[in-house]
């Protein structure tokens, strides 16, 4: 998706989950919210990227050494997958999760997206 700007529509639903999970206290929700804002974000090299250094930053204050490493790899890859359009839809972002595993869009981010529910 080179070149082609993040459409309003999916930039305020990415921001949103952003926000809340910078919001809220519990662990287990903020989680939730990065792996929300991750299926969002694939298509679009710099929130991609944004995206997992936000789950870095979490692994890392969590101590969560598989996971913070997990992000360090996928940092390094999400723009380039993007910008290549190689990245595995629905894919959550996590390290328990394969790095090109594709997972199922939750309907409310398909619509969003403006993609069919799989």
């Amino acid at each position: 998706m080179i070149g082609r700007p993040m459409p309003a529509s999916v930039r305020a639903a990415y921001a949103r989950e952003m926000r809340l999970a910078r919001a809220t206290p519990d662990a287990a929700a903020r989680w939730r919210h990065l792996e929300r804002a991750h299926i969002l974000s694939q298509p679009w090299p710099w929130p991609h990227t944004r995206n997992h250094v936000a789950m870095f930053t979490l692994a890392v204050l969590q101590r969560d050494r598989r996971e913070a490493l997990g992000q360090v790899i996928r940092i390094i890859v999400a723009a380039p997958g993007s910008a290549l359009g190689r990245y595995p839809e629905g894919n959550t972002g996590r390290a328990r999760v394969g790095l090109t595993q594709p997972m199922p869009v939750p309907e409310d981010l398909a619509t969003v997206l403006g993609r069919p529910c799989r």
